[in-house]
């Protein structure tokens, strides 16, 4: 059982990091190293001997390992980013960067998304070296840079370049997964990741005639992307369910005394209420239009229009994606992917999945564990070209009226201390079993 210094430590370190201010503003723009080198020092301190890694200066990386009491076991990969999407102080009722506990909560960026799951790990971990306890398997541990974007500094720099640092690793844990969800009927549910939809963010490219604004011009660009963005838009994608989203719609339609059919997923939606929130966003592909830019001057039609498309897929549809983004940008707009990675999925019913569940469970019994998918995606994506299979599992109990997923990239960010205290008893409980 994790001792009251680990339960000290989890706030002081997520607080500290906090304070390291790790924006990741795109196109290199961020600096994690100061944050890398305060969890190398947490680490070091536990007598283990982190790695610093840097593609990019500045954008640094730790890795670390625990061997295990059993050789014959694959090790386990427990990995968390260090950068954090950027915040406007003026918007904050606190300062994003100040760290400040008040009211028994933490307040600032990255306080859910995700420097508390890095503090508990370096919570547990320095409470196992004071307690002189192992785990089963060897046990990696990677703090990544860039993950807020390409993860070409991070995660991914380290599959590509330093796969011998994982060697043996078979399943990962990560976020975000096992956190409160208030059902708004007295039922507590705890959701576990076991798969990611796929990221496929797009740039569209319409090309036209230029030519002046007062002119008739049948080959505007502006108007081809319009017209293009618009379809997309609008577009109805069709049901797919995955494995994981029927495990998941099954478990839930067992918790509510429905049954499971899946031939109609929206209705059983329907009767889930609230519940619903936790699958809605898997059972579809997406393709969200978000960035447009044309012209330089009002009176002057461009030869080019540019937007940029969040698109998202299921496992085992990326191919019916892009022949649906062919069809909807029509003959006179192209598109390519910006950024490409894989749709995820992990087995629900291995011995990993069901330890996490016994680990929620023997601290928050009157939950109801279930697995589901990430809507979008993770760290996991790029570990996964090493063979490793991954699972979102970073467990906070939260008071209802919390709403979690409102906290990543949001105003006001803020993760209860009791929160953290339950996720390093979780997190502890699980990976001494794992």
């Amino acid at each position: 059982m994790a001792d009251r210094q680990a339960l000290d430590e989890v706030v002081r370190f997520t607080s500290d990091l906090i304070r390291i201010d790790t924006t990741n503003r795109g196109g290199g723009d961020c600096r994690e190293r100061p944050a890398a080198e305060y969890a190398a020092e947490c680490l070091a301190e536990a007598g283990l001997e982190p790695v610093l890694l840097e593609r990019t200066p500045g954008r640094t990386n730790v890795v670390a390992r625990i061997e295990g009491t059993d050789p014959s076991a694959d090790a386990l990969l427990l990995h968390g980013h260090l950068d954090v999407v950027p915040a406007e102080a003026t918007d904050w009722s606190v300062h994003p960067f100040s760290g400040e506990v008040r009211d028994g909560v933490v307040w600032g960026r990255g306080a859910v998304d995700m420097k508390n799951m890095d503090a508990m790990i370096l919570a547990v971990v320095r409470h196992w070296a004071r307690s002189g306890t192992r785990p089963r398997r060897d046990l990696v541990i990677a703090f990544t840079a860039d993950e807020e974007a390409s993860a070409e500094d991070g995660s991914g720099f380290l599959a590509d370049r330093h796969a011998d640092l994982f060697e043996g690793c078979t399943e990962g844990v990560s976020e975000s997964g096992a956190f409160t969800f208030h059902a708004g009927d007295g039922r507590q549910i705890y959701p576990i990741a076991a798969g990611e939809r796929g990221t496929g963010w797009l740039k569209l490219t319409a090309r036209g005639r230029a030519g002046h604004g007062s002119k008739v011009n049948r080959s505007n660009a502006v108007t081809r992307l319009a017209a293009a963005v618009t379809r997309i838009g609008a577009h109805e994608w069709p049901l797919r369910i995955t494995p994981t989203v029927r495990a998941a719609l099954t478990e839930l339609a067992v918790l509510y005394g429905l049954e499971a059919d899946v031939d109609d997923v929206d209705g059983l939606m329907k009767k889930l209420g609230p519940a619903a929130a936790l699958v809605e966003a898997t059972v579809r592909n997406s393709a969200n239009p978000t960035m447009l830019s044309a012209g330089y001057k009002i009176n002057v039609i461009p030869g080019e229009a540019v937007a940029h498309v969040d698109g998202r897929y299921l496992p085992g549809t990326e191919d019916e994606f892009r022949r649906t983004l062919d069809e909807l940008t029509g003959p006179d707009v192209d598109w390519e992917f910006h950024h490409r990675e894989v749709a995820l999925q992990a087995p629900v019913d291995s011995p990993t999945f069901a330890r996490m569940r016994a680990a929620v469970e023997e601290f928050a019994p009157e939950g109801h564990v279930v697995p589901y998918c990430m809507s979008g995606g993770t760290d996991a994506k790029q570990f996964s070209r090493l063979g490793i299979t991954g699972y979102g599992f970073t467990p906070l109990k939260l008071p209802e009226g919390y709403d979690y997923q409102a906290m990543f990239h949001g105003v006001d960010e803020r993760v209860p201390v009791e929160a953290l205290h339950f996720g390093v008893r979780v997190l502890d409980r699980f990976l001494r079993t794992a």
